[in-house]
């Protein structure tokens, strides 16, 4: 596979005879930190493949208009956050979750997940995850997982650097504070 740039992906996507091949070309080259992303924010492999096929059916139907105002890896990220912020929304709407009963479930789902590796931290890190707020939870991931920098996640999220890096200041008190609790 050639290393194409976003932009000449982007050329190739708006040529009919090359546009699945480009499309292709651009799910192999985001599709691994993509799914990441959502999966720290969906917490499960099953959810997160759900909200990726989500992402690439609107990444699929929107890259036409993309107007190229942006990077294409952060138009993609906001879609991808966009997708996994509706799931969440609608899985707590759905089955009227509260935030208790989904902090226990992401607990016992946790420890029956077969796809997670990490070590008994790890495992106290995300329980610790789970009781954050979304929006402390999007950004505490894309600064500190993703190493995203600031001015991109307010281009992502649509929101403030400083609404941001507050976000973050909270998110990493209250976790914290989580992980010296036990």
């Amino acid at each position: 596979m050639a290393d194409y740039s976003d932009k000449e992906l982007l050329a190739l996507f708006r040529d009919d005879e090359s546009k699945n091949y480009s499309f292709n070309l651009i799910v192999r080259k985001y599709q691994e930190r993509l799914y990441w992303h959502i999966r720290k924010m969906v917490g499960f492999h099953e959810d997160a493949d759900d909200v990726m096929q989500n992402t690439f059916l609107k990444v699929w139907k929107g890259l036409e208009s993309f107007r190229e105002d942006s990077q294409l890896y952060t138009w993609l990220y906001r879609v991808a956050t966009n997708e996994a912020l509706t799931f969440l929304k609608k899985k707590k709407t759905r089955y009227f979750i509260s935030t208790d009963d989904d902090e226990s479930h992401v607990q016992n789902k946790l420890e029956s997940d077969v796809y997670f590796e990490g070590d008994e931290l790890e495992k106290k890190l995300h329980k610790a995850l789970a009781k954050l707020p979304d929006k402390q939870k999007l950004v505490f991931n894309m600064k500190y997982f993703d190493n995203i920098k600031y001015e991109d996640m307010s281009e992502i999220l649509d929101t403030s650097v400083g609404a941001l890096k507050a976000s973050y200041h909270h998110a990493v008190k209250k976790l914290e504070k989580y992980l010296l609790e036990d």
